[in-house]
């Protein structure tokens, strides 16, 4: 794993901290804001939110950033380098698209964009001002989700059958989007990351049970051309949160439990079918071997995404796979949601040209 380190100029000189601005301090910009703050090669010069109050909240608690309502004077600072948005989601392209005409590197949070024609505009806009363009896919840089990237790639668990998932808990509703805009890209991230492959077909049921208008439950089905298919549960509305993945295949399985002692473990369990001797008969045989909880390192996601966002910056790196996933997630989601407006009819993904960098992600699994 690459760890935040400071890295030597060509003169012997160490490389100056990245300033950086933060605008979005409500759910989840608090986060970014502590990782950034903790991080040695980052220098917050900005942070920036609409509440007055909040913003004094953290000025407070970080006193060399300084604070304010506007975007445009955080975006004309030149000692500004690369923007943190971490705002609602219908705000996301007009932002970062500001960002990068004035020269950003940018980093925004999941999804990348309300829309697959907005998301690629903002690639565009990127590698047209020859910008670092990221998306907050925090799972991606999860040890338990690599280790079972690494099983995939090594074929640890054979074909891979099915894989089901459940993303649920009591709120948060959001105001804006569906569940689906909120919890699936989550899901759909890993799903990406681990089968290096986008899917044929969508489906997806759903209903608004508290909000008019605003689904708070969903289930989204997804046909791949691999033979794949999978289900994934969202809900704002269950009894407690759960956070897990099954991944079936013909040697092993694996269970993968976000936030469990041992988020990874893999069985030794599967069945054997021998072709029938006679008319009408057929053998199955099970196995069940042993259970391991494979040892994992214990690096903070977030802190791994945004030092590989640091390392972009200094590199000049386009980060063509980090683009490919955010832009793949929004058209699954785009897709999702159009399915749950025409009732679940099955909603079709043409496969386009982004799709093949989702190859690079093979190379992540062994980073």
């Amino acid at each position: 794993m690459r760890k935040s380190i400071q890295l030597p100029a060509e003169h012997g000189q160490f490389s100056p901290p990245v300033g950086v601005a933060i605008i979005g301090l409500g759910y989840w910009g608090p986060n970014l804001l502590r990782v950034l703050s903790d991080n040695p090669d980052v220098d917050v010069r900005y942070m920036c939110d609409r509440d007055r109050d909040r913003l004094e909240l953290f000025r407070r608690r970080y006193p060399n950033a300084r604070s304010t309502t506007s975007v445009e004077r955080v975006l004309a600072d030149p000692s500004v380098e690369a923007v943190i948005i971490a705002t609602p989601v219908h705000t996301h392209y007009d932002i970062a698209a500001q960002a990068l005409e004035a020269g950003k590197h940018t980093f925004v949070e999941k999804p990348l964009a309300s829309s697959t024609e907005l998301a690629d505009d903002l690639v565009r806009i990127a590698g047209a001002r020859e910008r670092t363009l990221m998306c907050g896919h925090t799972f991606i840089y999860s040890p338990p989700v690599r280790a079972v990237k690494r099983m995939l790639e090594s074929g640890t668990l054979g074909d891979v059958y099915f894989i089901s998932s459940s993303r649920v808990n009591l709120g948060l509703h959001q105001r804006d989007v569906s569940v689906i805009w909120d919890l699936a890209p989550h899901d759909f991230s890993i799903l990406l990351y681990w089968l290096s492959e986008l899917p044929t077909s969508v489906r997806a049921v759903g209903r608004d049970s508290i909000v008019p208008g605003i689904a708070d439950v969903a289930f989204v089905t997804m046909s791949f051309a691999s033979g794949i298919i999978v289900n994934v549960e969202l809900s704002w509305l269950a009894p407690s949160k759960l956070r897990r993945t099954v991944l079936v295949g013909s040697e092993r399985m694996v269970i993968y439990d976000d936030g469990a002692a041992e988020p990874v473990r893999l069985f030794d369990r599967g069945v054997v079918y021998q072709d029938p001797a006679t008319f009408g008969e057929y053998h199955l045989s099970y196995r069940s071997g042993d259970i391991l909880s494979p040892k994992l390192e214990s690096h903070e996601p977030l802190g791994l995404e945004l030092a590989a966002l640091v390392h972009a910056v200094r590199a000049g790196e386009p980060m063509e796979f980090h683009m490919a996933l955010a832009r793949s997630v929004v058209r699954m989601v785009e897709a999702a949601d159009q399915s749950l407006k025409l009732g679940g009819a099955e909603v079709s993904l043409a496969a386009d040209d982004g799709a093949d960098s989702l190859s690079l992600g093979r190379a992540l699994a062994l980073a």
